[in-house]
Order: C-alpha cells, then structure tokens, then sequence
C-alpha cells in the first residue's frame, strides 16, 4: 500500500513536480490551436482565438513558441521528477499517478500535434463504411480524405494496421459522422486510455521483476514520449504496447492462454507485436523447460494467435491483406533508422564523387544487411534464452526491430521501453535511455520529422543542431540534469533494492533444465 501524504507534503509534491508539467501541458494544448492539425473544413477556424494563432507571422511563432517552451517544460519537470524518483525520496504511486493524469488532461481535447495519423484512422474507417478495403485502396479511394486532414504522404498507401484496429476506426467514423475533429479526439480517447493501461501494468510487471514500481512507472509512463506522441499525437501504437505489457503481465500472472490472447489483440491491433508472441510461449513452457515442451508452447501459441486474428479478420471483411500492407511504412526514408542513413550517407558519397547516382541501391543493401542482423539477433534471443527474462527478451526482441528497422519514428521507441523499464536495466542503459528520450523529445519540437530523401536538409540540420544546444544548456545549467543524463558512477541503475526483490528477479530468469 502507498504510504499516505500529509497535507503539506501533498502541497510540496503538487508545487515541486506537478505544476511545472502541468504548465507545460497547458502550453502545448494552447499552442496546439496554431499549429496542431485541423482538417481544410472545420468551424474551428472561425474561432478568433484559434484564427489569430493561425494568422501568418506573430500567430504562428507564438503558437510555436508555445509547443516548444511547453514539452521543454514537461521535459524539466520529468528530469526533475525522476531525479528524486531514482534516489527513492518519491514512491508514493497514487502521487506518481495524479502527475500522470494532470499532465495529459490539458492535451484531450485539443487538435492533433506531431502527427496527423488520426485522420488517416478516420479515413480509413470511412473507406469501410463505403465498403472499400484499406489493405487494398490507400485513403485517397474516399473522396473527401484531404479534406478531412490525411497526410497527402500515405494517399495511395494501404494500412498497415490489423483487423482489429480497423474495427475500431470503423466504429469511430459511424460514431462521429461527418466530424474529422471529433474522430481525433475519439482516437485520443483510446490512446488515453491505453496509457491508463499502461500506468496499471507497467509498475505490477515491474513488481513481478522486483523492480521498484515508482521507478518503472516514471520512466515508462510518464515519459514525455509519452505524452507527445501517445496522447498528443493518438498513435494506435499506444494500444499495441499496453496489450504487449498486459499480455506478459497476464502470462506471468495467470495461466498463459490469456497472455497469449491479449498478444493476439496487439497483433491485431499493429502485426509488428508478433515478435513478442515466441517470449510469452516461453513463458507458458516455464523457466526450466526444455526444448519440447518451449516447442509445444510456441506451436500452442501461435495456432491461438492465428485463429483470433484471422477471425478479426472475417468479422472486419478485410482477411489478410495487412501481410502485403506490411512493407507500407518503409516506403519514406528517415534519418531516424541507422540503416537508412548510413544507406543514404554512403549513396550520397559515392554520388558527391561522380560515380552515379546509386542512393536508392545503398539504401536497400543497408536495409537488406540490416533486416539478416535483425533476423539473427532475434533467433538468438528466442532459441538462446538462458540467462534473462522471457520479459526482457521481448523488449529487446521489440528494441532489434526499431534499432534495425528500415524507417524509425520517434514513438517506435516506446514499443520496447515500458516492457525493459519492466523487466530492469544496468546504470548506462537507464542512463542511455534518458539521454535518448531528452534528444527524441526535443528533435520532435524543433520541428523535425526526419523524413527526407535529401543527403542533408537544412531543416532536418537546423532542428539537430538546436537539440545539441539544448541538451548541453541542461547539462551545464543543472548537476541534477547532468548525472541523470550522462550517469553517476555510483549509481547501479534499475535494479532490485534487496534480498526479497532479487529473489523475485531470479525466479524470472530462464535457466533451462536443472540435472
């Protein structure tokens, strides 16, 4: 049970960590009315307020200046917050939780920021409705998607989201009618409440691991990923990750059939989820199972998992086409993907140097080279499981995708990151993830969606260069900041406090048959 907070000491809590977020929230949501997605067609522009933030000029900088100064405050806060969280003086989750829920509340309502995958969501529900199939018609097939706000970037493209999903984005578009906006805010909803989900599970996993509760809860939930691109952005990746988390809880918790279902849903939901699929297998086999019964488990796994998805299937009228649709997302470039630019450093090389213009054939030998690495790390880890949790091979399988993967957004990373805060992490991971989470957060409000087929685009630079500056600002500015992001040497990272703890992490641990 929490310990209970005095009333001067919920006072503090409020003043010394919520408020900050909480303002920053606040200025994200006003700045979002300039510069957040609207559709061509919405009453919202006749608002003078949302009118004279959109005006061209000292509108849009305000709204703008707004986003910025809000997530680098929510930023602060965070750092701040995880600083005393890390050293144990908060623990208190009923406080940690509050935080959470005061630092998305201002964001519900207003219009979708760093993304406008939510009209596309809405698009693609319409195209149902009208008795098209998305796996085989991108959304410009429905005639009012520009409209209704659909990036013109996926207008010929077919989803690549799961059975389920569509359901959903189905039942959005009937809800809704005629209402873009309003399917934007419908989609936040579940994304709310996915992270909701994510607040519950990520710590009782993390408790299962003897890892401190508050601590995962922190760095999973309450991450400003988290808030951009969860619930300002309404990602379905939000839903994905909570059914990934849930379905190792339940696995771990419960008998295995109904984690094994709860992975069915993330498949059906986004299909990379299926890579978490062989690690819940081996947790139905046991920690000391060999290979038969790991064998058995897969199998038994696998044949449930293909039944509900393509049962969803059936019901939606869709089948499965999201197999072909698959390949959707690696048609951009992002500079995010290691593989995709060092494809397009070394195409762009050899092109500076007279050799020809070769960019799009480097680009697909380092994605195809990438692709094998990937395959063999993840045979590793699922054939290879001695010595680590069946949870954290799930991260890490989910981590290899990303890392790995031919186009990465800055949300990919929060596929993996609830399911490693979790399972634990060693000081210069935890350290590693801090930093990477500072950069992703403020690259993603200098502006930056790092797609770009060009060797350097001076916006993509400019955006870089000002996250550089920033990070080193904080680092100088505050020791507190600086030994979160660059590592105490005292500091032993997200680990078991004691005994009772570490006994619950090495029963998690895969060892294998005992002689």
């Amino acid at each position: 049970m929490d310990p209970v907070i005095d009333a001067p000491r919920q006072h503090s809590f409020f003043v010394h960590y919520v408020v900050v977020g909480l303002v920053g929230s606040l200025l994200v949501a006003i700045g979002s009315l300039g510069v957040g997605w609207l559709p061509v067609n919405t009453s919202l522009y006749d608002n003078p307020v949302v009118d004279a933030l959109r005006s061209p000029g000292l509108g849009v900088a305000l709204a703008r200046f707004s986003v910025i100064a809000g997530m680098a405050l929510i930023l602060q806060a965070w750092l701040v917050l995880g600083y005393d969280v890390l050293r144990g003086r908060v623990q208190d989750m009923s406080a940690l939780w509050w935080t959470l829920a005061a630092w998305c509340a201002p964001l519900i309502l207003t219009p979708p920021l760093f993304s406008r995958d939510a009209y596309a969501y809405f698009t693609q529900g319409k195209l149902l409705i009208e008795g098209l199939n998305p796996y085989d018609v991108g959304v410009a097939a429905e005639s009012g998607w520009f409209n209704d706000g659909a990036d013109p970037l996926w207008a010929e493209s077919p989803t690549p989201y799961g059975p389920l999903f569509l359901l959903i984005e189905r039942g959005v578009a009937e809800f809704v009618g005629p209402h873009p906006v309003w399917a934007a805010i419908a989609f936040r909803l579940w994304a709310v409440l996915a992270v909701a989900v994510l607040a519950v599970a990520v710590p009782a996993l993390a408790q299962r691991h003897g890892i401190s509760q508050p601590k995962a809860l922190w760095l999973a939930v309450l991450n400003p990923l988290v808030i951009m691109h969860f619930v300002a952005g309404a990602h379905n990746d939000a839903l994905m990750a909570a059914a990934v988390v849930v379905g190792l809880l339940w696995a771990v918790d419960f008998h295995p059939i109904p984690g094994v279902l709860a992975i069915a849903v993330a498949v059906s939901i986004k299909p990379i989820a299926l890579v978490a699929l062989p690690f819940v297998g081996l947790i139905w086999a046991g920690v000391h199972a060999g290979w038969w019964a790991r064998i058995r488990s897969w199998i038994a796994s696998g044949v449930i998992v293909a039944v509900v998805v393509v049962g969803l299937g059936v019901v939606s009228g869709t089948g499965l086409g999201w197999v072909a649709a698959l390949s959707t997302p690696g048609s951009i470039r992002t500079w995010l993907s290691p593989p995709t630019a060092l494809g397009m450093i070394f195409g762009g090389a050899v092109r500076a140097v007279g050799l020809g213009d070769h960019v799009d054939l480097a680009v697909a030998v380092f994605r195809g080279v990438a692709t094998l690495v990937a395959v063999a790390i993840l045979a590793w880890l699922v054939l290879k499981p001695e010595g680590r949790s069946a949870v954290r091979g799930a991260g890490l399988a989910l981590l290899t995708v990303v890392v790995l993967g031919p186009v990465v957004q800055p949300w990919y990373l929060l596929w993996s990151l609830p399911i490693l805060a979790a399972a634990g992490m060693a000081s210069r991971w935890l350290h590693a993830t801090l930093l990477l989470t500072a950069v992703l957060t403020l690259h993603g409000v200098a502006g930056s969606s790092a797609t770009s087929d060009a060797l350097f685009e001076f916006g993509d630079g400019l955006g870089l260069l000002l996250v550089a500056g920033l990070l080193a600002v904080i680092v100088w500015a505050s020791p507190r900041e600086r030994v979160l992001l660059l590592g105490d040497p005292g500091d032993p990272g997200l680990v078991p406090d004691d005994r009772p703890a570490q006994a619950r992490f090495d029963r998690m641990v895969i060892t294998g048959p005992q002689d």
